[in-house]
């Protein structure tokens, strides 16, 4: 049993190949355990003045909480957007076994 504190993740994206290209960067480098792309979705948002209206790509990752401000500064810095949504959210249970999978695969040198 490990004793982490587990993160969940989530930017938006425009077009699916943009987010796959993000999902797959970040389990590569092992900032994130997996990543899971929903979309497309519609999002509504106030950019430069005016109220905008566009198609996007949902990007959920896991990750903790240890490495969370290597994660949200790569993934910045790999994100198309001049403002990237990224937010992360504590996980506050979860199966154990998944738990430990997550902190393994986030590790560099894994056991």
């Amino acid at each position: 049993m490990t004793s982490d504190v587990y993160l969940q993740a989530e930017t938006t994206t425009g077009s699916r190949a943009d987010a796959e290209r993000l999902a797959t960067e970040m389990v590569t480098r092992r900032l994130a355990a997996c990543a899971q792309i929903i979309g497309p979705i519609r999002s509504v948002y106030r950019w430069n003045g005016a109220v905008q209206s566009d198609e996007e790509y949902l990007v959920r990752f896991k990750t903790r909480a240890a490495i969370a401000e290597r994660f949200k500064r790569e993934l910045a810095e790999l994100h198309t957007y001049d403002v990237p949504e990224i937010l992360l959210f504590e996980i506050r249970d979860g199966s154990r076994s998944y738990l430990d999978w997550l902190s393994l695969q986030t590790r560099s040198q894994p056991a």
